[in-house]
């Protein structure tokens, strides 16, 4: 994996730490990286706790969208969907 970390960019993504997001996004950590033990994409974490200018900085780093995390059933959108983050939808849907 390339200079960065991907656990603090999780963990940026889930506080919405959009500095911290963009440092470990630009050494090139891919905001694709599914931890064989962490399934979740550090997308699926900022809709999970509705951090919508986090998604839409993942989208614009090239965050897939439709990847599935939880045995495939589970995506950014269905997350964001099920616990009712109308912003974070919002933003998915526009892409």
């Amino acid at each position: 994996m390339p200079a960065g970390n991907w656990k603090e960019l999780v963990s940026a993504a889930e506080r919405g730490d959009l500095d911290l997001m963009r440092y470990h996004l630009r050494l090139g950590v891919d905001p694709n990286y599914q931890h064989p033990e962490f399934l979740p994409t550090p997308l699926i974490e900022a809709a999970r706790y509705n951090q919508p200018e986090a998604v839409r900085l993942l989208l614009e780093f090239g965050a897939d969208p439709e990847i599935k995390a939880k045995l495939g059933v589970e995506t950014a959108q269905s997350v964001a969907r099920l616990l009712r983050h109308r912003a974070v939808l919002k933003v998915l849907e526009a892409g």
